[in-house]
């Protein structure tokens, strides 16, 4: 025999994830590829082990049987538990002259890009703060947890497997591209065919493809000002001259675009971060110069869902006769931002061509994900989570007005349909920026309102808060803070 594995080797680490069971299998697994353990090495008995780290001999003799199934274990007659020979990998050690850094130029390799001058950062620990006013993140409390378990294990079993390990070779999921023909499209007065359909990894990646496939230093594009930093972002990267147009309470106003517009991205629904909505009057305007001119427009559709105030405006895209509309939407935003399922609407030629970019990228989205989210959505617990989001936000909404109504702070800007967020304005002389540091001493996170400007007021006093995320107890005393930071 080769000896034993120390127990101190299968301690938990400090801020390990998981369960008992999952904690304890990834601490063996490590001891195994970490160090020079050798097969036929023993592990302490189940008692053992169990009786040192003060769990149950049920928890270890689980993760035994499991790693033995894996490969990693090796249960031998009157010796106990062993390192099998089986063992899938091991860590080589690197020589540690190879382990640091090289003296190449990346620079002289790598294209020269203009910096990203706009990006929304956020930070990574949102959680642990008290009163989270961010915009983007989802409430884990309104997900049924074991409805989307359940489309899981739907779409894993083995009637789908099958189909689904498959390389769909830039196809997407037929169950969910029929599912946002059928149903999620109809809803926003849409009609398309499948090939006009194209699933991507959110709505930022179906922005990238299309400012990639028609963005050009001869057409000039023009979005709304202030508005998504991502829109410029991809702009700058691609080379395209743009234009910054000012929004009002209607959106952007389709009578102040260049007579040169070539293309035009808009989010006509709820404006970012304002959340203005464009009047049906300027929809229309809108398209006529599209065909006027021979524009091509693309409507950001992201927040649609959350219309808990009054019944959304038509799409833009529901209006559109020539197929000028390129038309964005996601999942992301109403189910959580980790899912990355987004999709893309337009004429077949476009999506053709966008199938082709994507399929070099990465071929099509994760198949299994696909079909949980389509499951998900057939089976109606989409709905129905719609429902319990639309109710909470409403709640939410209503405390964040009644709080500050009792301040200074002035709402710059909100979605007259809803939405998950207000633009507000603070006092005379208020710097958001500034504001946003001082506040995360009071374990409160709030979204400073210059990145969404081309070129911001300085100092800048606005500010975006989300309410997606904070619980409606600490919606009250999270304004209040906000305020004597903003007046102090």
């Amino acid at each position: 025999m080769r000896g034993h594995i120390p127990i101190e080797m299968f301690f938990q680490r400090d801020g390990a994830k998981g369960t008992l069971q999952v904690q304890l299998a990834a601490a063996i697994v490590r001891a195994i590829l970490e160090t020079r353990t050798q097969p036929g090495m023993r592990l302490p008995s189940t008692r053992g082990l169990a009786s040192s780290l003060g769990i149950s001999r049920m928890t270890v003799t689980l993760v035994y049987q499991e790693l033995i199934s894996q490969g990693y274990l090796e249960a031998r007659p009157r010796s106990g538990v062993v390192v099998a020979p089986t063992v899938p990998h091991r860590r080589l050690k690197m020589p540690e002259a190879l382990s640091g850094q090289t003296a190449l130029d990346w620079d002289s390799w790598l294209p020269i890009r203009p910096p990203r001058q706009r990006v929304i950062r956020k930070p990574a620990n949102w959680r642990d703060f008290r009163y989270p006013f961010i915009y983007g993140q989802s409430d884990a409390s309104l997900f049924d947890h074991n409805a989307w378990r359940n489309c899981a294990r739907r779409a894993w079993g083995t009637r789908d497997f099958g189909e689904l390990a498959a390389d769909f070779y830039g196809a997407d999921d037929p169950m969910l591209i029929d599912y946002i023909c059928s149903h999620t499209l109809p809803r926003r007065g849409i009609q398309a065919r499948p090939d006009e359909v194209l699933v991507t990894l959110g709505a930022q990646n179906a922005l990238y493809m299309t400012i990639e496939l028609l963005a050009r230093g001869d057409r000039l594009a023009v979005t709304e000002d202030p508005g998504y930093p991502d829109f410029a972002e991809t702009l700058r990267l691609a080379h395209s001259p743009t234009a910054f147009l000012q929004v009002d309470e209607g959106g952007l106003n389709p009578a102040l675009l260049p007579p040169e517009t070539r293309l035009v991205i808009v989010t006509p629904s709820h404006n970012i971060p304002t959340g203005a909505t464009m009047p049906l009057a300027r929809r229309r305007e809108l398209l006529e110069r599209a065909a006027t001119h021979d524009f091509l427009i693309v409507e950001d559709d992201y927040d649609f869902e959350m219309s808990f105030l009054a019944p959304p405006a038509p799409a833009l895209k529901s209006l559109d006769r020539e197929g000028r509309v390129i038309y964005t939407g996601s999942f992301s935003k109403s189910l959580f931002p980790g899912l990355r399922i987004g999709y893309m609407v337009a004429a077949a030629p476009l999506i053709a061509r966008a199938r082709a970019l994507r399929s070099i990228m990465l071929r099509h989205p994760p198949n299994h994900l696909q079909r949980i989210t389509a499951y998900f959505l057939a089976l109606g617990h989409y709905d129905a989570h719609i429902v319990r989001l639309r109710e909470s936000l409403k709640r939410r909404r209503a405390l964040m007005e009644q709080a500050l109504a009792q301040t200074p702070l002035r709402i710059a800007g909100a979605a007259s349909a809803g939405g998950a967020s207000l633009w507000i304005e603070g006092p005379e002389g208020c710097d958001s920026s500034a504001l946003a540091e001082a506040l995360r001493q009071d374990s409160v996170l709030i979204e400073p309102g210059e990145v969404f400007f081309e070129t911001p007021p300085d100092p800048c006093p606005y500010f975006r808060l989300g309410y997606s995320t904070i619980g409606e107890a600490d919606i009250p005393r999270g304004i209040e803070l906000i305020a004597r930071r903003a007046t102090g």
